[in-house]
């Protein structure tokens, strides 16, 4: 068969279009690494970041988090609406140079509130990358590999949380550097992908023209998403469990380390070492629970469920080991099951009932209400940790967070095949 010029042109499109999903993937899997190297490079450091300030309780320690997470909480909203309007490469690299100043600002504070004053910073920056990475993946993944693009994607915090916690452990905690490194280190990722988002992410015209071209987008052009569609109680529902999720997992990002160090006889490089198990268990577990969630994708809503549930149980089964080997397999487990395997599946059914053409606002609202937790715990905990002598009430008070997010969401939408 003569192939007409038509058709060859609709063929180099499509293997375009092929390769830029596949490049969409390294990309975006390579920022969240950058951003989670700062989130978590400082958790393990803590007592050494306090000296530095003349003796800073754990409240103000983990206001440094608070901060940072407020940042980013107050832009998802408008990074969404922003990402809509005027396109997500527009939005992208004034972003990232914005997390980079706020992490240059901490990595040069005399003062707490500095500090403070850079996490802002550095969380309105890194607030405009969620919408864009998992609209990216929304729109040009394939359907069949949309729950396994969106993991492995998500890859990239867990390998982000293992490298800023093994080398602040090791080059601050164990070799005695100063915690400003880091922050250094850092700064050269986020100046590194402000280059390789600028190369490699296509502009607005560029990245419709591929999804039109391809017939990727079946739906009516003019669907938008709307305040109401936003707000329904299967919505809400899901907003409910991202909250619960988020909440034990940036327990467990921003106090696991010092828990471990304080409350647990863990030391040195070890700090780190061990709490980055946690994420890296999470990868084999993300990707192995999305190629189960493509292959039944009916079933997404019964495995989302039951992953919450194990992944509270391993928690709190960690939190009471009596000894060093159980607590790290409970934490294994929890890592396994939890926060990283359930949110590509949570994204993908997510994406499924959301308006092609709004998704970055969705994605925008659901990652507001979700991450709204990680303002909430970094500082809660450490004034638990203040007035009892110890973190471990509030990892059991995640547990119980987690349960009943899983509830609200069951009973919303466990019998609905369609939110």
């Amino acid at each position: 068969m003569v192939e007409t010029e038509a058709t060859k042109e609709v063929k180099v499109v499509s293997e375009k279009k092929v390769e830029y999903w596949k490049q969409i993937i390294y990309v975006m899997t390579a920022g969240w690494v950058a951003i989670w190297v700062y989130r978590t490079a400082l958790a393990p450091i803590y007592p050494e970041i306090s000296a530095y300030f003349g003796g800073a309780t754990d409240s103000q320690l983990g206001s440094i988090s608070s901060f940072y997470f407020l940042g980013y909480v107050l832009m998802q909203i408008p990074s969404g609406l922003l990402v809509d309007r005027f396109g997500k490469k527009t939005i992208l690299i004034p972003g990232f140079m914005l997390f980079g100043l706020g992490t240059l600002v901490v990595g040069m504070a005399q003062t707490l509130p500095v500090v403070y004053i850079g996490s802002v910073l550095a969380g309105i920056g890194c607030g405009t990358y969620y919408g864009v990475a998992y609209s990216l993946t929304a729109e040009h993944v394939p359907s069949s590999r949309k729950s396994l693009a969106t993991a492995i994607v998500n890859s990239g915090t867990a390998l982000g949380s293992g490298i800023g916690m093994i080398s602040s452990s090791y080059f601050v905690a164990q070799l005695g550097l100063p915690w400003q490194y880091m922050l250094f280190f850092t700064l050269f990722l986020i100046i590194t992908m402000v280059f390789i988002f600028r190369k490699y992410i296509k502009g607005n015209k560029e990245s419709e023209a591929i999804i039109s071209r391809t017939k990727m987008i079946t739906e009516n052009p003019q669907e938008k998403t709307s305040f109401k569609a936003l707000m329904r109680p299967q919505m809400l529902g899901a907003y409910c469990l991202y909250f619960a999720t988020c909440y034990a997992y940036y327990l467990t990002d921003t106090w696991l380390p010092n828990f471990l160090s304080t409350e647990r006889g863990f030391e040195g490089a070890t700090i780190g070492l061990a709490s980055s198990m946690v994420f890296f268990a999470a990868i084999p577990g993300a990707l192995f629970f999305s190629r189960i969630a493509d292959k039944f994708s009916h079933k997404k809503i019964n495995l989302i469920i039951f992953l919450e549930i194990v992944a509270a149980i391993m928690l709190f089964l960690a939190v009471q080991a009596p000894n060093q080997v159980l607590l790290m397999v409970g934490l294994i487990s929890y890592g396994f099951f939890g926060k990283l395997a359930v949110e590509p599946i949570i994204i993908s059914w997510l994406g499924e009932h959301a308006p092609k053409r709004g998704i970055a606002t969705t994605l925008g609202f659901f990652n507001f209400f979700g991450m709204s937790s990680s303002v909430i715990v970094p500082s809660l905990t450490g004034a638990i940790s203040d007035a009892t002598g110890s973190k471990v009430y509030a990892f059991y008070l995640s547990v119980i967070i987690i349960l009943v997010g899983t509830t609200i969401f069951y009973l919303v939408n466990g019998r609905t095949k369609k939110a």
